[in-house]
């Protein structure tokens, strides 16, 4: 579903700066962001649309897994249920960011209602992501997104967890490094120290509200399987687990993508990550063969998400398009193939913070040194 630009105007055109020379300094991030400006305004009736819209997608491929009598046709029903899953949190992550109508307490309303099949904690979710992915993204020690470990701090790691931590980084465990790390530790009634030595009553009840969604789903499963004579055990699976680890899976690819790359830095320093304007240089636009953006909501189009949060995801495709005309040769692009995806995974296992590069589980650099060490 397309939603009319903003940016087709002549006015707008008119309005709009050249392009900047890659060798020029960055403007400072509020420069960036009156750029677009125009690409701010939301629509209320447009968002609730599409909410709607992927709440009866969801209700179909659910039903498909009841009532389709093939198990592979069930089975394809409950990976498409687990794709809807993203799709669902994605409008729901726009409306934590307030960015999904012009209406905060509806936004707050209408991300909870789209968070629940992701069994996310919109309050939660809201602090880690909001206030502390946002506000210090690629910075180590705070922001926790798949965060490099350097060589000391792997070799100080129990042997179990040094082989959970190759296991994250083998390019086959992104679903299940999302599911431990970031879900089941900060989202799900996590202790004080996992949600940064604060603890809200909201975060109980929207965890609450989330667990009690989980089990209206799995009852309703359950008693789909009874009512129809079918195995309960084996709809359980297909109808509960399939699209939760399907929906893992997505989640964890996606936040890997955007911020794993041989390009893209992390800083141990404050002072030296805010002077690498991090909000451009730390997320990956990754495009793909065939056009899925919009079967994802724009979410692939992250860099103009991190410049300006409040831009609404029916329009960061227009977005991302307009800080790549303006910021040439800045912005990270990167067309997706399994290829890039399993060498990205070989080569960012661990970071040399003083050397400026990633570097493989033995220390050996395997991108680009920014700060070379001088012999002897």
């Amino acid at each position: 579903m397309s939603h009319p630009s903003d940016t087709d105007t002549p006015a707008f055109a008119a309005a709009q700066p050249q392009p900047l020379s890659p060798q020029a300094p960055l403007p400072h991030r509020k420069v960036i962001r009156s750029w677009l400006v125009p690409l701010v305004q939301r629509t209320t009736a447009y968002a609730v649309l599409l909410l709607c819209m992927d709440y009866v997608l969801l209700g179909a491929a659910l039903a498909g897994t009841v009532f389709i009598k093939s198990v592979w046709l069930k089975l394809l029903s409950g990976l498409l249920a687990g794709f809807v899953v993203g799709r669902l949190f994605i409008i729901g992550h726009d409306a934590c960011h307030q960015s999904l109508t012009p209406h905060r307490r509806l936004n707050r309303w209408l991300g909870r209602i789209a968070f629940l099949p992701s069994l996310t904690a919109y309050s939660l979710w809201d602090m880690g992501h909001n206030t502390v992915h946002h506000g210090f993204t690629n910075l180590k020690g705070v922001d926790f997104v798949w965060a490099p470990l350097t060589q000391a701090e792997y070799q100080a790691l129990s042997p179990g967890r040094r082989f959970m931590e190759r296991l994250y980084r083998s390019g086959w465990g992104p679903g299940l490094y999302y599911m431990i790390e970031i879900w089941w530790k900060k989202m799900m009634f996590p202790s004080p120290a996992s949600s940064g030595g604060t603890h809200r009553p909201i975060f109980t009840r929207d965890c609450l509200l989330v667990s009690g969604f989980a089990a209206l789903w799995l009852g309703g499963i359950v008693w789909a399987a009874i009512a129809t004579g079918q195995s309960v055990w084996l709809l359980g699976l297909i109808g509960f687990v399939l699209p939760l680890l399907f929906w893992f899976t997505m989640m964890g690819f996606v936040i890997y993508g955007h911020h794993t790359h041989v390009r893209v830095q992390w800083h141990d320093d404050r002072a030296a990550w805010q002077r690498a304007q991090p909000f451009v240089s730390t997320t990956v636009h990754l495009t793909f063969p065939v056009k899925i953006g919009a079967l994802m909501h724009h979410i692939m189009e992250h860099t103009a998400h991190h410049v300006d949060m409040s831009i609404p995801l029916y329009k960061l495709k227009s977005a991302q398009a307009m800080l790549e005309h303006l910021l040439p040769e800045r912005i990270i692009i990167q067309r997706f193939s399994w290829g890039w995806y399993f060498d990205t995974a070989r080569a960012c296992k661990l970071y040399d913070f003083t050397r400026q590069c990633w570097t493989d589980f033995a220390g050996r650099a395997t991108s680009e040194p920014r700060v070379v060490i001088a012999a002897g």
